[in-house]
């Protein structure tokens, strides 16, 4: 089969890149399991295993698909898509608060992502694990973490870092933010319990990681996926976070805790020890590994290739949320 990915990044992943992580394990699986997979990316990327063709700014996606592809999964839904011949998929990676209709063909990246939008289609994100340094369960770990792009309000790092205030001892390592952010408005953090590494590459996010005692994520929003939590479960750090989106589908009781309660949560982290690293690192190597990923995939790109709608309606969001933020207290 001839398997045609297309985002409008680059990849390989230079710093972050969540999607650039999953789509690359997709395709790496992909050619493990014979099928030849080209990558319709932004100009500048490359790739060892696979075909790379750079996307043409002046002419419509649609057009620019290999012709001889058997099936196109898109990042985003694209424009005229109604002229594309070839089987296709689309996954949705974010969130919108519109209730304009999504193709019939999309996929979500959590059952909860789906259920919002009035669908029972969706894939949970996977990652190739052995692009991953191993987790070292006899090192100390001394602090804990939150890993996001902190400049987000919604992902609430003021919250993690209240969290931790209420503790006696802890410290947190911010990975993804910065101490001074004037882009949300005058926001300074002088707390001396809390360390800021800003962006970081996947070898030092991997470092820091692997010496945190957990990872705390008071999020406002319902997160559609969160690679951020099956990271760190990787390396063996439970979860302390909010119950929104896709949470307590990744986040059992055996690899975390989940409240929208600062107080709750803060009593939660000081039983952090409770909690086995290997069982967290176990659990995230099984579940959210690109291998299932893939498999899940290939059953949705065999659907349409059959001619089958992956939804019988086209999925919208069901619900217009009204607050700015979910509550957190």
């Amino acid at each position: 089969m001839k398997i045609t990915i297309v985002y409008k990044e680059l990849i390989p992943a230079k710093l972050y890149g969540g999607t650039q992580r999953v789509i690359w394990g997709l395709g790496k699986e992909l050619t493990k399991l014979g099928h030849e997979v080209v990558y319709l990316v932004k100009k500048g990327s490359y790739c060892d295993f696979a075909q790379v063709k750079a996307i043409d700014d002046s002419i419509p996606i649609v057009d620019q698909v290999p012709s001889n592809s058997d099936v196109v999964h898109f990042q985003f839904e694209p424009e005229e898509l109604t002229r594309l011949k070839i089987p296709y998929v689309i996954t949705m990676h974010g969130n919108v608060n519109h209730q304009n209709p999504f193709d019939k063909n999309t996929i979500f990246v959590s059952k909860n992502h789906a259920e919002r939008h009035n669908s029972d289609s969706f894939v949970h994100n996977g990652l190739d694990w052995n692009e991953y340094n191993s987790p070292n369960f006899s090192k100390n770990r001394s602090y804990f973490h939150f890993l996001g792009n902190a400049a987000w309000r919604v992902k609430n790092v003021q919250g993690a870092i209240d969290v931790i205030k209420n503790s006696k001892t802890e410290q947190l390592k911010v990975l993804g933010g910065v101490r001074f952010n004037f882009n949300m408005g005058l926001r300074l953090t002088f707390s001396t319990k809390v360390s800021f590494a800003g962006m970081v590459d996947e070898q030092k996010k991997a470092s820091l990681i692997n010496q945190s005692k957990g990872l705390i994520f008071p999020i406002k929003w319902h997160e559609p996926f969160g690679l951020a939590i099956t990271e760190s479960l990787y390396y063996g750090c439970p979860v302390f976070a909010t119950p929104y989106g896709s949470l307590p589908e990744l986040v059992n009781e055996q690899v975390g805790f989940l409240s929208n309660s600062k107080e709750t949560l803060t009593d939660a982290v000081k039983n952090s020890d409770a909690y086995s690293p290997k069982t967290c690192h176990e659990y995230a190597k099984e579940q959210f590994n690109s291998k299932l990923m893939t498999m899940r995939y290939l059953e949705k790109y065999e659907r349409v290739m059959s001619k089958e709608k992956l939804n019988s309606e086209n999925p919208k969001l069901v619900k217009i949320q009204t607050d700015k933020y979910l509550a957190w207290k």
